[in-house]
């Protein structure tokens, strides 16, 4: 499974990628959003190892996708959609870059859209939504530029509560990205 966009390719996981996926989810920057338990090297293994099985799957719920630079063919982060656990023509987006990659050059509007594209054309989905970190102010102003609107606030987990943050819900429907 692949999806080709100007400057990146968007393939499922191989076990080369793993090196470079754990260096980054290594990097304190990248810890800043999430939970301790999150940022250890046996929680990151893991999650490799799930997104390597889901590729293999059938019928296939989930798509989280290794983000290849097509210059180098360095991985520079992860995205997807995840269709388990949601309603029919429903999925949760979800994208992550290396942080030195943060805020540069556009890479997450770009990978984003070949992901909503995927989503409402391949996949059929009528919606898409997504959770972020309320602090996360570079997620909500992307969120918003794709056309994502914030369905709901909750209290989150309790680590995040701790830090006085909560998670937002964003929407986006398939007529709101058509137009």
């Amino acid at each position: 499974m692949e999806i080709i966009t100007k400057r990146f390719l968007l393939r499922d996981f191989i076990q080369e990628d793993e090196p470079a996926f754990l260096a980054y989810h290594a990097d304190p920057r990248y810890a800043e959003f999430c939970s301790p338990e999150e940022v250890t090297p046996v929680f990151t293994h893991q999650l490799f190892q799930r997104f390597m099985q889901w590729a293999t799957e059938e019928p296939r719920r989930n798509y989280q996708f290794a983000i290849v630079d097509r210059r180098n063919q360095e991985l520079i982060g992860c995205g997807g959609l995840r269709l388990e656990s949601y309603a029919a023509e429903q999925a949760e987006l979800g994208i992550e870059l290396a942080p030195q990659y943060w805020g540069r050059y556009a890479y997450a509007i770009e990978v984003g859209k070949a992901l909503i594209d995927f989503g409402f054309r391949d996949l059929g989905l009528k919606e898409i939504l997504g959770i972020s970190v309320s602090a996360n102010l570079r997620v909500s102003r992307l969120a918003e530029r794709y056309g994502f609107h914030a369905s709901g606030v909750r209290p989150g987990p309790d680590w995040m509560r701790l830090r006085g943050w909560s998670q937002i819900e964003w929407q986006l429907t398939r007529e709101a990205w058509q137009h």
